[in-house]
Parts: C-alpha cells; structure tokens; sequence
C-alpha cells in the first residue's frame, strides 16, 4: 500500500538511500534536510517532494509532518570524527540526533502520526560488550560526543509510547561488502560492515510491517 512518509536527514548517506527506495517501492516521500533540494536535484520523481528546512525548527519540521503515514529519521554528523573530537564542533549541532529527534517526536504527536523508523548505531546499549576491542576503543576514544548522544537519541525513541523501531547498523559503507544482509534483535552480527543500501532495505521494510514495533534490529552482513 503506498504511503506518504517523511524522512528526516534525507540529502546524504543512508537518508538518501532509504528516500530511494521508498520511491522505487512506489511511496510518496517528503524528503527533509538543510539542503534537500539541492543534494537530491538528480532524483527526478512524482512521487518525491524536497523540502528545505533545519531539523531543530519546530515549524519547520511541523509543516513537513503534515498528511504523513509514517516518519524516517536518518540524523547524523557528516564532520571527520577526529575532526569534531578534536575541535568540538561541527556543521551540524553535535546533540542534533537527540535534539532533532525530540522536535520530530513533538510533530510527530502533534499531528498524529505513530509509525517511526530511527537510525542509530550497533555498538549502544547491551551491544557494546559484543563489539572488537578496536571498535570498543574507537567508540570511547574518536566517537564519544557522537554515541552519548545516539544513546540520549534512542532514550527518546523508547519513551515516546509512540510505534517505533530501531535499526542499528554496524560499519557503514557505500559498497556492498558482499553476502546478504543479516537482522537480529540479540546483538549478534556477521562481518562488521554494511552497505548503506542495504540498510535502507532493512528500514523501508520496518516502516511497512507492524511486526516490528518496539524492536531493536542490529543490521550486518551475514559471514
């Protein structure tokens, strides 16, 4: 069945993959970011509608969540890592997940809507102790500003008493690392990388399955 969705953080990375996939799985996607329509000038379809505005505007974001089924929040930092841990600062907020999550949440409730999809990162929670000590120390040492907030960001999600899921990829890359994608809600991955298509799969198929809500999907590549 063809829904209006709305996907927040939408002009680069896995927000633009997921905005992708919507449109070929024949959705209607308001597709929201600082520079939408200018990342996504190439994406020429029916079915999509740009829209320019900052996550952490409240009416920004409450116009966009108007006549939408069901929302997509794909928030991050596209700074260097060493950069943003060594000089503190970003182009984007560096609370932005959690922030523009809360503002999300807000609309969200303001006008109805309940299904929400939200991107975070294996490596929170309970998955920690299942991670390398190489990505354990990475995570500790080059990325702590990022994951505090990601954990302040699913706090959020799972106290909205709204329908959520979560999707926690491991490593991100833009190839296909080869073999299938693997889900599982008990931590457990196959090689720690994973293509941010197939991230998008996993998320477009969780926003149209209520089987789903309330769930905490770690997503790899089967070994």
């Amino acid at each position: 069945m063809t829904k209006n969705i709305l996907v927040v953080g939408a002009s680069r990375g896995t927000g633009r993959a997921v905005v992708t996939r919507l449109l070929a799985d024949g959705h209607r996607v308001t597709a929201f970011g600082r520079t939408a329509s200018a990342e996504l000038a190439g994406l020429q379809h029916d079915g999509l509608t740009a829209f320019d505005g900052d996550v952490l505007d409240p009416d920004a974001v409450g116009k966009a969540m108007v006549g939408q089924d069901a929302v997509v929040v794909t928030l991050g930092i596209s700074d260097s890592p060493l950069k943003v841990r060594l000089l503190r600062r970003a182009g984007t907020a560096l609370d932005v997940r959690s922030r523009g999550t809360a503002v999300v949440l807000d609309a969200m409730r303001d006008h109805g809507v309940r299904r929400l999809v939200v991107q975070t990162t294996y490596g929170l929670g309970d998955s920690f102790a299942r991670m390398s000590l190489t990505w354990k120390l990475t995570f500790r040492l080059l990325l702590a500003p990022q994951i505090a907030d990601s954990e302040r960001q699913e706090a959020l999600v799972r106290g909205s008493r709204l329908d959520w899921t979560v999707v926690r990829p491991v490593g991100l890359t833009d190839e296909a690392p080869g073999g299938s994608v693997q889900v599982a809600e008990d931590h457990e991955v196959g090689s720690f990388a994973v293509s941010r298509d197939q991230v998008a799969r996993v998320i477009v198929d969780s926003v149209g399955t209520d089987d789903r809500v309330g769930r905490v999907l770690s997503v790899s590549t089967a070994p």
